[in-house]
């Protein structure tokens, strides 16, 4: 019982990751999936599969009744806690058909999806990321078939309605990283300017508990810049920068004393920076 729960562990955690949008909590939630697995009348199981999908989605979309109420007085912006997705990691988003849509984990997608109700998310990854049927999906959920269909076609149009229509390689995300830190380094203003989009925002998550963390995002190309350019001047003494695969793409991230404090992330689209979020919340680099 255990082998086959195990056999699909890296599934559970890439549902409920998506879903809930910190790999701490989706590790919760594949826990809990797992003792009320123990606990089942396992010759009454058709689908292993299903049984545990079922259990791991039901769950979140508990959660994310209360999770709701807090994430609407949590200071500041609130982003996804992100994830290392290279090496061992790797392993644990890429469940079955080794999806190489690293987009469905990126930061992006994943402040996306925060946008679409609990059950329009549950539907729509489902269905587009995970390769459920309907009528798998209105049994997971609870719902009737023709809802599902509803639901998933409301939330794949919202989902394309605010996709950038153009995306980066990982090649020209990981050379606009690079211009991007150099230009921060030399303290290059017009070469930092040029980098980024006339609309671009920096989104930083400090969750209330990291000093000096902007509470709302700050907006245009003059603003982004000069925020940018104090970054390494306020680091604290002793900070290491590494890059490194975060959410399938590459970003910054800051250590001090071997504690890390900072990941820069950006959205890059159309040969611009259109986003940084930079995510500085304690609580959320645990895992990093």
């Amino acid at each position: 019982m255990e082998e086959q729960f195990e056999n699909y562990r890296p599934l559970l955690f890439s549902i409920a990751y998506r879903m809930l949008g910190t790999a701490v909590e989706a590790e919760d939630m594949v826990q809990e999936a797992y003792l009320r697995y123990q606990t089942a009348q396992t010759e009454n199981i058709q689908s292993h599969k299903a049984f545990l999908t079922t259990i791991v989605t039901r769950l979140c979309l508990d959660h994310l009744k209360s999770a709701k109420a807090q994430r609407e007085v949590y200071p500041g912006t609130w982003l996804p806690e992100p994830i290392l997705t290279e090496g061992d990691n790797a392993a644990l988003l890429t469940p079955e058909k080794q999806l190489a849509e690293y987009e469905t984990i990126s930061m992006a997608f994943l402040v996306l999806l925060e946008s679409l109700t609990p059950v329009e998310r549950a539907v729509f990854l489902l269905r587009e990321v995970f390769d459920y049927n309907y009528s798998e999906i209105a049994s997971i959920i609870g719902r009737e078939e023709s809802t599902c269909r509803q639901l998933f076609h409301r939330a794949k149009l919202h989902i394309t309605e605010r996709r950038p229509r153009f995306h980066s390689t990982p090649e020209e995300h990981r050379e606009m990283l690079g211009k991007f830190i150099m230009a921060i380094q030399a303290g290059e203003v017009e070469g930092l300017m040029n980098l980024l989009a006339e609309n671009v925002m920096t989104w930083v998550d400090g969750g209330g508990k990291a000093r000096g963390a902007a509470m709302r995002p700050i907006m245009g190309m003059n603003n982004v810049t000069r925020h940018a350019l104090s970054l390494l001047p306020r680091a604290p003494e002793g900070s290491t920068f590494e890059t490194a695969e975060v959410n399938g793409r590459s970003a910054i991230i800051t250590r001090v004393g071997g504690t890390t404090v900072l990941v820069l992330m950006l959205d890059v689209a159309n040969g611009k920076i259109q986003n940084i979020r930079m995510i500085a919340n304690p609580e959320k680099l645990t895992q990093l």
